[in-house]
C-alpha cells in the first residue's frame, strides 16, 4: 500500500512527521523499511563496523533492486585482523564502494598513540571514543554531504538501544548464507576494538556480552553522546599530551644538581 509521505523526504522532519513515519514502518517486514529508506531517504549512506545485523541489512539492500548506498566503515585502527578480513570479503562480495575514516590525521596506530599516548581507552574512555569514532563520523557525514544513514543498532541488544526498533536476523543469516566474523564462531558475541572485547563468559546475557566488560555500566561506542562537549574535552587532551611529552624530554636532559 503507497504511504502518504513525499518521495524523497523533505527535511528536517517535523516531530509530527517522525512519529507518523514510525508508526507507517512499524507495520513493514524489515526488508520493506530497507526499500521504504531506499525510495524516501535523501543522500542516503550505511555506517558499519561489519556486525551481523549491518550485513544482514546489506544482503536485503543488495536484493532489493535498487542501487545499494555508499557503505561508511570507522577503522578505529584497533580492530580485529578478521573484522579487517571480512571487510574486503564485503567489498568483494557486494561490489560495494566503501568508504574508510580514519582518526583525524593518523594511518597507523603508531600515529594515534603519538597524538594521544598509549592505552588512551583506559585512561579516558570518553576521548577515546571521541577520536576513534565521533570525530571520524562527523566529519564523514560532512564531506560525504551525509542526510540520513541506516545502523545496525537494534532494541534488542539491550542498554542504550533497548527502545529501538527490533530486527532480529539469525534465522536470516543461515537462510542466505551472509559473510560474518569468524570470531562469533569462537566465543564472541559482539566485536569491535580487540583491546576492549572478549569472548562470553558462562552467565553472560545479551548479544553485547563481552564489549566494555570492565566498564560497568558501558553500553555504548559515545557516537551517541554529546558531540560538542566530547570535541571540547578532547581538544584540550590533545593540548596537554605535547606539554607533557616537552617536560619529560626537559627532565631527562637536565643534568642532576
Amino acid at each position: 500500500m503507497a504511504d502518504q509521505f513525499s518521495t524523497p523526504l523533505e527535511l528536517p522532519l517535523s516531530g509530527e512527521s517522525l512519529t507518523a513515519i514510525n508508526a507507517h514502518l512499524s507495520q513493514l517486514s524489515p526488508q520493506d523499511i530497507l526499500i521504504w529508506a531506499l525510495t524516501h531517504l535523501p543522500a542516503l549512506y550505511q555506517t558499519t563496523a561489519f556486525g551481523l545485523t549491518g550485513l544482514v541489512a546489506l544482503d536485503m539492500l543488495s536484493k532489493s533492486g535498487h542501487p545499494i548506498p555508499k557503505l561508511i566503515f570507522l577503522d578505529t585502527l584497533y580492530h580485529f585482523a578478521e573484522t579487517y578480513e571480512l571487510v574486503q570479503e564485503v567489498r568483494e562480495r557486494y561490489a560495494v564502494d566503501i568508504k574508510v575514516y580514519k582518526p583525524e590525521g593518523c594511518k597507523t596506530i603508531g600515529d594515534f598513540e603519538k597524538k594521544h599516548g598509549e592505552e588512551l581507552w583506559q585512561k579516558d574512555e570518553d576521548i577515546y571514543d571521541f577520536a576513534v569514532k565521533v570525530e571520524p563520523a562527523q566529519r564523514a557525514y560532512q564531506e560525504l554531504g551525509v542526510h540520513s544513514v541506516i545502523t545496525g543498532r537494534r532494541r534488542s541488544q539491550g542498554g542504550d538501544r533497548a527502545s529501538l526498533q527490533p530486527l532480529e536476523v539469525d534465522a536470516y543469516i543461515r537462510e542466505n548464507n551472509v559473510p560474518r566474523n569468524k570470531l562469533l564462531d569462537q566465543g564472541y558475541r559482539s566485536v569491535g576494538d580487540w583491546h576492549s572485547t572478549q569472548p562470553s563468559r558462562e552467565g553472560d546475557t545479551g548479544e553485547r556480552a563481552g564489549r566494555w566488560a570492565d566498564k560497568e555500566g558501558k553500553t555504548e561506542c559515545g557516537l551517541h553522546k554529546n558531540f560538542s562537549e566530547m570535541k571540547s574535552r578532547a581538544k584540550l587532551e590533545e593540548q596537554r599530551i605535547p606539554t607533557e611529552e616537552v617536560t619529560t624530554a626537559s627532565e631527562v636532559a637536565t643534568p642532576p644538581a
